[in-house]
């Protein structure tokens, strides 16, 4: 069996971390300098120019989508601004019929009117006549149904047949009263 090799340092010794001893502190420096310039120019040449590039490139995409975001609203207010104007001009031209249907049904019921007060006015007036044509008749026949009256009363009270033209004398002072 082999034998664990032995320890470089010894034990008694403390030495301070690397990093932290002065005499690595130029050599730290310079390669901390030289690290530090190849990431600037690194950041510089490469990752930056594509960062802008893509910043860019978003912004633009950006301005695109709300320039058409723009223009889509635009012809949404236009197509909404002609919706409301050929629904104002529906509802007139719906108003001006409704009107028209009136006014045209106003006359119609006018004229029906007019047409049947004539007719009852022709009605009426033809009754008139005829209710004067029938009293006519009928005051004719008064005088004949009256003067034939008094002289069946008078023959049945005195039991006597008066004289005609004595009933028709009598009948007639009496109509004229």
């Amino acid at each position: 069996m082999a034998e664990p090799a032995a320890h470089t340092e010894a034990p008694a010794e403390k030495h301070a971390f690397p990093p932290f001893q002065t005499e690595h502190f130029p050599s730290q420096l310079a390669w901390l300098a030289v690290s530090f310039i190849l990431l600037y120019v690194l950041m510089s040449k490469v990752a930056l120019p594509r960062i802008g590039s893509i910043l860019t490139t978003r912004s633009k995409h950006i301005a695109d989508d709300l320039a058409e975001a723009e223009r889509f609203k635009e012809q949404s207010d236009a197509a909404h601004a002609a919706y409301e104007k050929s629904l104002a001009d529906a509802r007139t031209r719906a108003q001006s019929i409704a009107n028209a249907t009136h006014e045209q049904q106003a006359a119609e019921a006018e004229a029906t009117n007019k047409r049947l007060e004539a007719q009852l006015h022709d009605k009426l007036a033809a009754a008139e006549q005829s209710i004067a044509a029938t009293r006519s008749a009928a005051m004719g026949n008064v005088g004949t149904i009256a003067a034939d009256t008094a002289s069946a009363i008078v023959e049945r009270l005195i039991g006597l047949t008066p004289a005609q033209h004595d009933v028709a004398s009598a009948v007639g002072e009496a109509l004229k009263r």
